[in-house]
């Protein structure tokens, strides 16, 4: 197998023939979604890096990989850094390393396929001396030998009554919208938002039961979807109707074709630069707009939000066993990352509305905790030791909701550091601060983020995360538009949104500290002197703090009446469907304070 530099040399090699002096490698793939196929994980192949988010700039005699804040430490194991520079991809962005070593009149290649027309556009103005250059193949495909196949994950009909809503009525709703617009249509390219619309999930990618493909939705409520045929079987097309065609994915092009003359609504920030570029080369109008179905589909309605509660009650059961388990196990040192990884899964499998995970379990102890996405492997498993801290960062997959939850666990059997218990009390407060949070309506998750922040602002702390982010109804863990964090889009918080509520803190080689509930945004209960309507959370997610890393005195009177109140319900939800040492276990982690 070649190795990594063996991997950046062939890729160069092949710059010539292309008529390019570098190329842009993002960690996308025609979808531009989080969660990829194998055959999609060209980043990876080429470097190393296992992240969710990244890009790589390789150029004929330099190269740099972009990451964020969860992966600073992460890359530095994985991406050998003879032949990467390692850079922060908001302190220090592409186009600032593009103005320092390419030469100018450079030109950088880029698969259409894989970068949106507004990520292109900020780097190409910023770098004027550069020429971006669309690229007929991808390169790293090129000489990506052995790439595995694209996936063929069979489709499923998603119940209506776990949609709360028709696919028919959805498409009726989007309509409208294109209509207001005044446009005649849109391309959706986020296979969440397909799949949601038409009420399908699918097998496509691990994780997250979508099923890939494009799909055009009209303002006359009719749509065409892009899908490879042997994935949707006859019982699906039948709850399509007449209003939904389908088409094979080579069709694509010649569908944008035949919108030639109509106005075409294009999420610029969120698909491929391809469709823009293909619909105005056909003659179509495009309009830079967001995904459609992206605002609705992150306002669950009543079913939807019930099936969330639904779903983390389950969930909460066979977190609050593993959570028992693991405080048997963690003292004595005889397990692992990876074997309490399985430990978690194993308890959700005996549940039998599981499907899988929603995410790779973040599974790390001592230094590996302080690793924000930190993925254990075999080569990097190691044992939970006493008296350290170790954090689960876990979610699963079921039919009626997607979860979410972390937990931060101090394994005793000596008493936490008092350090470490001030700064875990410091995390607890920014996730209080938010669960009690009443707003006005019209914020968005910046105006919402630093009230998270503040316990650890004010002894000069921080993390180098978003506080939240949308989770889907059974579809994708992490869902836009909104997002609680200073970096989100300005977008306001609206009823029925499910968000999750994780501030951190992180020590580089020592600890990591996160805790994370789900929360549904609800409209908050009028005032008589109210003089506009307010919002607040729902905290759906029932699983205690670990009281061993509490500094109670550090808590306001209505921190801890709120910290009570919260263990008083998970005893109340949870306890029922415990039995035995767990129950009693319960019992004592859920105590008054």
């Amino acid at each position: 197998m070649p190795s990594f530099f063996d991997r950046l040399s062939s890729l160069r090699a092949n710059f010539a023939a292309a008529g390019i002096d570098g190329v842009l490698i993002p960690r996308s793939d025609e979808h531009l979604g989080e969660y990829v196929p194998a055959c999609a994980e060209r980043l990876a192949w080429l470097t190393g890096f296992t992240g969710s988010a990244g890009l790589a700039i390789a150029l004929k005699d330099k190269a740099a990989i972009f990451i964020d804040g969860r992966y600073v430490t992460q890359v530095r194991g994985e991406v050998d850094g003879a032949h990467w520079t390692y850079r922060h991809v908001t302190d220090e962005p592409p186009a600032d390393w593009l103005k320092d070593v390419a030469p100018a009149g450079a030109r950088i290649g880029y698969d259409p396929l894989l970068i949106a027309e507004d990520a292109l556009d900020r780097i190409a103005k910023a770098v004027p001396a550069v020429t971006f250059v669309p690229l007929a193949q991808n390169p790293v495909d090129a000489i990506w030998t052995d790439r595995p196949a694209e996936p063929v994950g069979a489709v499923m009909a998603y119940p209506e009554a776990l949609a709360g809503k028709s696919a028919a009525d959805k498409r009726g709703e989007i309509a409208d919208i294109l209509k207001a617009a005044g446009e005649d249509a849109a391309i959706i390219t986020d296979p969440p938002s397909i799949n949601w619309l038409l009420n399908i999930r699918g097998a496509d990618v691990p994780f997250a039961p979508i099923a890939l493909g494009f799909l055009i939705i009209r303002a006359d409520a009719t749509a065409t979807l892009f899908m490879t045929p042997e994935k949707l079987g006859a019982e699906v097309r039948k709850t399509f109707g007449n209003h939904v065609t389908v088409e094979p994915r080579t069709a694509l092009a010649a569908g944008l074709d035949g919108l030639a003359g109509k106005t075409v609504r294009v999420d610029a920030g969120a698909s491929p630069v391809w469709f823009a570029q293909r619909l105005r080369a056909a003659g179509a109008t495009v309009t830079a707009g967001a995904d459609p179905c992206a605002l609705p589909k992150a306002c669950k309605n009543a079913v939807e939000q019930q099936g969330a509660r639904d779903a983390q009650a389950r969930d909460a059961a066979a977190l609050c066993r593993f959570l028992h388990w693991l405080s048997v196990e963690a003292p004595a040192g005889q397990q692992t990352e990876m074997s309490a990884a399985e430990a978690l899964v194993a308890f959700r499998a005996e549940l039998t509305e599981f499907k899988e995970e929603s995410f790779p379990a973040i599974s790390g102890a001592g230094e590996h905790a302080a690793i924000m996405h930190y993925r254990v492997s075999p080569e990097s498993d190691r044992a939970i030791q006493p008296n350290e801290v170790y954090l689960i960062d876990s979610g699963a997959q079921f039919l009626d909701g997607t979860t979410d939850v972390t937990r931060t666990i101090w394994t005793g059997p000596d008493a936490a550091p008092d350090l470490l218990r001030e700064r875990f009390t410091r995390v607890l407060q920014g996730h209080i601060g938010i669960a009690t949070l009443r707003f006005p309506e019209g914020l968005t998750g910046a105006h919402v983020d630093g009230f998270a922040r503040h316990a650890l602002w004010q002894v000069g702390l921080d993390f180098d995360h978003g506080t939240g982010h949308g989770v889907g109804a059974f579809l994708s863990v992490h869902e836009g538009p909104v997002a609680i964090s200073r970096n989100s889009r300005p977008i306001p918080i609206k009823a029925g949104m499910l968000l999750s509520n994780e501030p951190g803190y992180y020590l580089p080689g020592s600890y990591g500290i996160r805790l994370e509930n789900l929360l549904i945004a609800q409209p908050a209960a009028a005032r008589p002197d109210g003089v506009k309507p307010f919002l607040e959370f729902e905290t759906i997610t029932w699983a205690p703090f670990d009281r061993a890393l509490i500094a109670t005195p550090l808590l306001t009177d209505a921190e801890r009446t709120w910290l009570n109140a919260y263990h008083a319900q998970v005893l109340a939800k949870v306890g029922p469907h415990l039995a035995g040492a767990s129950a009693s276990w319960l019992q004592t982690a859920c105590a008054p304070l």
